[in-house]
């Protein structure tokens, strides 16, 4: 893995719902991965302006018995392959394994996986931007301290607007897929 500089600019990811169809029944191969439409493209322009794309997602189906940490491992390469083959790049990918009643650090909304990935790459929060379909996902932003957090209407979107207006929680940008919340990123 190559070393994050601090010059480059940070992008967190979701990745069910924004990079991929989420699934109620959750994604336990490659077999059920469908890219979003546009989010290959997106990540390619992201590469190309230099961001640095890091995956932060809850993924509870390996503690739950649905799928082993190995199958989880190999989605993860064959999506950082995908994306490398479409011109983009994943620098890393950090995920809870946990259930939501095993009172973990790392599952979102708790900031841990970015507060794991900062300290892993040397980043400093305050200047990220987190792209999420979901108010865990905002929530974990905010209270991480990112510089951003942008809502995409893809998987848990619409749902999560209505979420995040009772808690109170702000967004910066609500965006209609990952390629407008990427382009809202580079025009800034």
């Amino acid at each position: 893995m190559n070393p994050i500089s601090e010059l480059q600019k940070i992008v967190f990811l979701d990745r069910d719902g924004v990079i991929n169809r989420d699934s109620p029944a959750y994604i336990k191969d490659w077999n059920e991965f469908e890219f979003l439409p546009g989010s290959l493209e997106a990540l390619q322009r992201l590469a190309a302006a230099d961001f640095v794309t890091i995956i932060i997602s809850n993924q509870s189906a390996v503690n739950r018995g649905l799928m082993s940490l190995e199958t989880l491992l190999d989605i993860h390469q064959r999506l950082k392959d995908a994306v490398a083959i479409g011109g983009g790049h994943i620098a890393d990918v950090f995920f809870c394994p946990h259930r939501p009643d095993e009172g973990c650090d790392c599952r979102k909304p708790k900031p841990g996986l970015i507060m794991q990935a900062c300290r892993s790459h040397k980043i400093e929060v305050k200047e990220t931007v987190m792209i999420g379909d979901s108010a865990k996902d905002i929530e974990c932003a905010r209270k991480a301290g990112c510089a951003a957090a942008v809502l995409v209407k893809t998987g848990n979107g619409l749902k999560a607007l209505e979420i995040l207006e009772r808690k109170g929680i702000s967004i910066d940008f609500v965006a209609e897929n990952l390629a407008a919340a990427s382009d809202w990123i580079l025009s800034r």
